[in-house]
């Protein structure tokens, strides 16, 4: 099969398209042959080898769609040629086959009838999205909330995923006016530059705060965060895109504020709480599928230039959502 692998860690330039065995699916897996994969940071994060050093010739993607090809032993539920979105916890999605396990592989029949291109571009996100806000940001209809990355794969669905799940105000923060004018087509009340968001968002809420804020970013943007939060409010972490140094938070200020600071990590859900996962994805791809929540797909590219699209998200040139396009 034809795949965009690496097997050493660096910029986009050590992604290189190969021909492989195609993956075989073990008990509990289906086999899926690839239409569309996403392209996220998380697979830039892979690259970089924050996941850990390749083996081998190593194909990373971690969401795609596309039509069953094989089940593995035990699974139920799924038959060859059904189309399906799949979140790919091992990776694999630059591929023209990918194996996942059966418990996050969705058929899209079963989702109103998702298309193919808009359901390789929905897993990893929508259920990040859904799962920060619902499960580590614990959002009560009629709270506030903030979106740092507004007008990236994530932050274009999150603001609609908040007023899904009743939030009376939603904001969301960016680096330039180009990307704000992009994120107020997804339903924020306003989109601030992210230098002296705090003041903005105090200004924005009279004085209070918001009571959840989603940071995909770290450094001095999350150290930041905690000063626009309201009483009880809660920072919830999901990514390192600026790729800062770690923070060390003193605990005082964080107990004399009535602040809180929670965290949402897709691939360990996967490992020790699956069933919690598949419940967020059938939750955000079903909003997907009724028309409530729209994933803005601004760019597609061929398999063999993954490279570029990496380039373009890891530069942070990038707004909406990309996909590859890999089934011939």
């Amino acid at each position: 099969m034809r795949a965009v692998a690496f097997t050493e860690v660096g910029g986009p330039e050590v992604l290189r398209v190969v021909e492989l065995a195609a993956p075989e699916p073990g008990p509990g897996e289906v086999l899926i042959r690839v239409a569309y994969a996403g392209v996220n940071y998380g697979e830039v994060q892979h690259r970089l080898g924050d996941f850990g050093p390749p083996e081998g010739e190593t194909v990373t993607g971690l969401e795609a769609s596309g039509t069953v090809a094989a089940l593995g032993a035990g699974v139920t539920g799924l038959a060859v040629g059904d189309e399906v979105a799949a979140y790919l916890s091992d990776g694999g999605g630059y591929a023209e086959y990918a194996t996942a396990p059966a418990p996050f592989v969705f058929p899209l029949a079963e989702l109103g009838g998702l298309d193919l291109r808009t359901a390789g571009a929905a897993p990893l996100v929508l259920t990040t999205a859904y799962g920060v806000l619902a499960g580590a940001g614990h959002l009560a209809a009629g709270e506030t909330v903030l979106v740092h990355a507004a007008a990236g794969g994530v932050g274009s669905v999150a603001a609609q995923l908040a007023r899904s799940l009743g939030a009376a105000a939603v904001y969301g923060t960016v680096s330039t006016e180009e990307k704000a004018e992009y994120a107020s087509r997804f339903g924020y009340d306003e989109v601030f530059l992210r230098d002296g968001f705090p003041d903005a968002v105090r200004k924005a809420t009279s004085g209070r705060g918001v009571d959840l804020i989603l940071d995909p970013i770290g450094g001095p943007t999350r150290l930041a965060s905690f000063e626009a939060l309201a009483p009880f409010g809660r920072v919830a972490v999901y990514g390192e895109a600026a790729r800062h140094p770690d923070l060390h938070l003193p605990v005082l200020p964080v107990w004399k504020n009535n602040r809180a600071l929670t965290g949402y990590n897709i691939g360990d859900l996967s490992r020790r709480a699956p069933e919690t996962l598949r419940r967020h994805a059938r939750a955000a791809l079903g909003l997907v599928a009724s028309g409530a929540v729209r994933i803005d797909i601004t760019a597609e590219y061929d398999l063999a230039d993954a490279a570029e699209a990496q380039r373009l998200l890891e530069a942070g040139e990038n707004t909406g959502k990309a996909v590859l396009r890999v089934g011939r």
